[in-house]
């Protein structure tokens, strides 16, 4: 808070304050208004299994990440006029429930989304961006991930198909979501002040998933790029000016895939698009602060090359029900995950259909609550159920217990 250039530095875990450690006596606010922003976030999730319709498991698992970040203006620190640059370390730990326990095996999504990609420590951002022509043209260089500007979704939920960019779900071999980073670009012009369109070339290449090269900076080992396109509309509707964000987008791979059903190993390429929108519907008593809001994501992918060859989910959110709590959230959202008829074709001509039978669509549903406890922690008791394990027919039903936290440092 400034007022006649006097600056309210908050204590350490003070509620008010953005960060748990507060505002070291007033130095991180002065910081940032030189143009440096240092961010130290943590993430943990912790998932039981309550219930499966055919197995007895009951168990616990935890996985967590910790991310250091900076973000660095550079027209204040170098006089570099409309630039700015992020470098993004992070650590993932711990085990999936999803991987660990006889009742979801074969999960198609992920009940603790935080786990993945290798435990371990990574590069997750290094890049620069610039702004040209009064701002309206972005060029944006260096290393990050497709869903840190493509087919981006919040990550509030705990289950993975309600959280985060669905494509790079579905298209994992290829498409690599946070917390993996590949040298890429990403050209964006700015239409009109609600109205952008973007394209984004990014490199594919497996090694970056190895543990040990959370670091790589090579391209030894690339085979082709992933290119991205959309267009991102951000109305605000009303008179009390609702937010909302509408995104419609296509992706190409240059790089070599195997076709599904080919009996003499054809290769082809990684192609698809997506749909996103977000939508604040009602302002609770007039304050857009508050209120509900509505989300629907949709990934279409090729039958020639990808197991899943669409998915869908829909959800509410309910900011600031009770007076008392106006911070506080209410969700519920639902996934459907449909795999591919190619990939039940291939396992007859194989013979490889086991007792679960085929595969068609799973299912995987979560309502949480989201309790504000300070502005630099919010926590989210969560349940979630997951229909037809697997997408198998004959597969599990189960129920997970949750509770994922998000803290800043």
């Amino acid at each position: 808070l400034f007022s006649n250039s006097v600056v309210y530095a908050a204590d350490a875990f003070n509620p008010e304050s953005q960060w748990m450690f507060g505002d070291w006596n007033g130095q991180r606010t002065e910081l940032q208004k030189k143009g440096y922003d240092f961010s130290f976030g943590y993430t943990g999730e912790m998932a039981t299994l309550l219930d499966a319709k055919k197995s007895s498991d009951h168990g616990t698992e935890y996985a967590d990440q910790f991310a250091l970040g900076a973000h660095l203006d550079l027209e204040k620190i170098a006089g570099w006029k409309d630039t700015e640059a992020q470098i993004t370390v992070t650590q993932r730990n711990g085990r999936n429930l999803s991987n660990t326990y006889e009742a979801l095996a074969g999960h198609l999504s992920s009940v603790q989304e935080v786990w993945g990609r290798g435990q371990t420590w990574r590069l997750t951002d290094f890049w620069i961006k610039k702004q040209f022509l009064d701002q309206k043209l972005d060029v944006k260089v260096g290393r990050f991930g497709e869903g840190e500007d493509f087919n981006s979704f919040d990550c509030d939920f705990q289950n993975l198909a309600l959280c985060g960019s669905q494509v790079g779900d579905w298209v994992g071999d290829q498409w690599y979501n946070w917390p993996v980073s590949q040298w890429a670009a990403r050209v964006k012009y700015n239409i009109r002040p609600d109205l952008f369109a973007q394209v984004g070339v990014y490199e594919y290449n497996p090694e970056n998933l190895e543990r040990g090269k959370g670091w790589n900076l090579s391209t030894d080992g690339s085979h082709g790029a992933i290119i991205p396109a959309e267009v991102v509309w951000s109305p605000k509707l009303g008179t009390v000016k609702l937010p909302g964000e509408y995104r419609v987008g296509y992706y190409y791979s240059t790089a070599d895939a195997n076709v599904i059903n080919s009996p003499v190993n054809e290769k082809d390429h990684h192609q698809g698009g997506w749909v996103v929108a977000k939508q604040q519907l009602t302002a609770h008593k007039d304050d857009a602060s508050r209120g509900l809001s509505g989300f629907v994501n949709l990934t279409m992918h090729d039958s020639d090359t990808n197991n899943v060859s669409n998915m869908q989910n829909v959800g509410l959110v309910y900011k600031g029900a009770f007076d008392t709590r106006p911070k506080d959230e209410i969700a519920i959202g639902i996934g459907r995950i449909s795999i591919n008829d190619d990939v039940n074709d291939a396992k007859i001509a194989n013979g490889t259909v086991d007792a679960r039978g085929l595969q068609s669509e799973e299912y995987d549903a979560e309502i949480y609550y989201g309790f504000h406890a300070a502005n630099w922690l919010t926590i989210r008791p969560n349940v979630q159920y997951v229909r037809h394990v697997g997408a198998y027919k004959n597969g599990e039903n189960a129920w997970i217990g949750g509770i994922k936290f998000n803290t800043a440092f």
